[in-house]
């Protein structure tokens, strides 16, 4: 098992570049790196978006990887996570769309999973 401190210093190209648009609050917005969240380690996570990045290389496409990647899914949305895959490729062929992305989801609060919805028309605040 991959400590998260090992895989920080061991990541892919891609990571380390989706690392410095991310890094210092770049976007606007603090995000870490291979950031534990229960059993798991995220590639990046932003906590005020509860949201949760993944850079997908060509390994992820091999043995169980793919069924256990949508178990992983399904259990941190579960528990309140929002989830963005991208492949290494377009990371490193489309950083902008990427960055843009990750940006619409982060600032976004439709879809986070502490935003209380407001009061249909017509009922009182209690």
């Amino acid at each position: 098992m991959y400590s998260a401190r090992k895989l920080r210093r061991e990541m892919s190209l891609p990571e380390v570049l989706l690392w410095e648009q991310l890094r210092a609050g770049k976007q606007g917005i603090k995000y870490r790196r291979q950031h534990p969240i229960g059993p798991y380690i995220a590639d990046f996570y932003c906590s005020a978006a509860r949201l949760v990045i993944e850079i997908d290389g060509e390994a992820r496409d091999r043995g169980n990887r793919p069924e256990r990647d949508v178990a992983r899914d399904a259990a941190m949305r579960t528990a309140g996570y929002e989830i963005l895959r991208f492949a290494a490729a377009d990371v490193l062929k489309n950083m902008e769309a990427v960055i843009l992305t990750i940006r619409a989801a982060a600032e976004s609060p439709l879809h986070r999973a502490s935003t209380v919805p407001l009061p249909a028309s017509g009922e009182d605040l209690v």
